[in-house]
């Protein structure tokens, strides 16, 4: 004890061991001032400060205890037993102690004990510092001691729960650290913020997915080629307004015009022959024989010759109903070889308009009939476009960049005005679940998918 503080007055050298508790900058110099300053209010040989969950944490006159040591191994017992017994701060002498313990004590520690507990039941950080002395303990000494130790338990708790990965830090935000585990539930701050976000988290709220959509064309009216052949000319351009029955585009018109011609000619030579076997047949039995042959190759010329004048028709395709025409470049299909059936354009009711969405299979959420859907325009990011499930494609496809995903196809509240063919996201609204799933749903996913668990 330097002669400063031996001739100042008891409350100052608290005070001023309370002080340097407060300005520690952690459990370990806390650990320090408990065994080695503690000695500047009160003379003694030995101290230990011991946590029950911990054991040991620091000697007096020692850097680093020696847990195997047998001094460690006396000192563990006699605290433990001691830690049973005493509530507040007690003397303690061989003779409190039990057998075995007791036949130890003069061996290791001088006579006269002092413990001073801190902590409550059931805290792992509940501990004590015993301190030893050759001479006995006054009352003022302990009064003054039993102060110390509760400031410099609180210190302690500050200290040890200032890292938010500490035990301690979430046993107090629980409500549950050292000094307030006997409070009721109902006035610790932690159970209330438990309780806060426990009901936070079993809200009900609506599960929704993004995926990628575009404005489409309701029930548009699909152009497709009738024949084989190549396209001559376009008569319309993209997004012109058509009526029904105007042209719309030719293929060209040669060969076909060539094909009929040929017909025409084979036709004509095969009613040619048939009338002349005709008229030898009159005489001729053995031409008679041959009406019959005749008649059907004449048959198969005419049939011929229709088919080459009704392909020669169909190659100048015509509009089936009025709308807009929806086509790329016209300059793109001419000079063309086209198969049957292949799609050339679409004609769309004006106001007929529809969401088209691709669902990406990870997020293939269940969704009612008449779900919500929400259309967010890239060119319009401001607006939305709400809407209605009309249905989810049972199979999922293959998208132009190699994913797969299932067409989603929702029907307008209210008609509008903006164009066909405007991209952006959509935002699928599926049935009511608690916000935890909602904010688990993906990363619950992605370990499953990854742990396979």
């Amino acid at each position: 004890m330097n002669d400063a503080m031996s001739n100042a007055p008891p409350l100052a050298r608290l005070l001023e061991l309370s002080r340097r508790a407060r300005l520690a900058d952690d459990v370990e110099e806390l650990a320090f001032l408990a065994v080695n300053d503690t000695h500047d209010l009160a003379p003694y040989r030995q101290a230990v400060l011991w946590f029950a969950g911990a054991g040991i944490k620091a000697l007096s006159g020692v850097v680093e205890p020696e847990a195997n040591a047998p001094y460690a191994h006396f000192i563990e017992g006699a605290c433990r037993a001691l830690d049973q017994d005493a509530r507040k701060a007690t003397t303690v002498t061989a003779a409190d102690l039990p057998e075995k313990p007791a036949a130890e004590w003069s061996e290791w520690l001088p006579t006269h004990g002092l413990w001073l507990p801190f902590g409550t039941a059931g805290d792992a950080a509940r501990g004590g510092l015993l301190l030893a002395a050759d001479r006995p303990w006054s009352e003022d000494n302990i009064l003054l001691l039993e102060e110390w130790a509760a400031v410099w338990h609180h210190a302690w708790l500050a200290r040890a729960a200032a890292a938010p990965w500490h035990w301690l830090h979430w046993r107090r935000m629980l409500g549950a650290a050292p000094g307030l585990i006997h409070r009721p539930w109902w006035k610790r701050r932690g159970a209330w913020f438990t309780a806060v976000v426990g009901l936070t988290l079993l809200l009900p709220v609506r599960i929704s997915v993004l995926a990628p959509g575009e404005l489409v064309p309701g029930r548009p009216a699909v152009i497709r080629a009738p024949l084989d052949g190549v396209i001559g000319q376009f008569s319309v351009q993209p997004n012109q307004t058509v009526k029904p029955g105007q042209l719309l585009f030719t293929f060209d018109e040669a060969s076909a015009d060539t094909r009929s011609a040929v017909a025409g000619q084979a036709l004509a030579a095969a009613e040619a022959e048939y009338r002349q076997a005709e008229q030898m047949a009159l005489s001729d039995s053995r031409s008679k024989a041959q009406l019959a042959q005749l008649s059907a190759k004449v048959g198969e010329k005419r049939a011929e010759a229709a088919f080459y004048v009704d392909q020669t028709r169909r190659a100048r395709v015509l509009a089936p109903e009025g709308g807009v025409a929806l086509l790329d470049d016209p300059s793109e299909w001419i000079g063309k070889a086209v198969q049957t059936g292949e799609r050339i354009m679409r004609i769309a009711v004006p106001g007929d308009v529809e969401i088209e969405a691709w669902l990406p299979i990870g997020d293939a959420i269940p969704l009612a009939g008449r779900a919500d859907a929400t259309l967010y325009l890239a060119s319009r990011p401001l607006d939305a476009l709400p809407a209605k499930v009309r249905y989810v494609a049972h199979d999922a496809v293959v998208r132009p960049d190699g994913t797969y995903a299932y067409r989603v196809r929702a029907t307008l509240d209210a008609p509008t005005s903006t164009r066909v063919g405007l991209k952006g996201t959509v935002k699928l609204a599926g049935e009511r679940v608690p916000l935890a799933y909602w904010i688990l749903r993906r990363p619950l996913a992605t370990i499953r998918q990854t742990l396979g668990i």
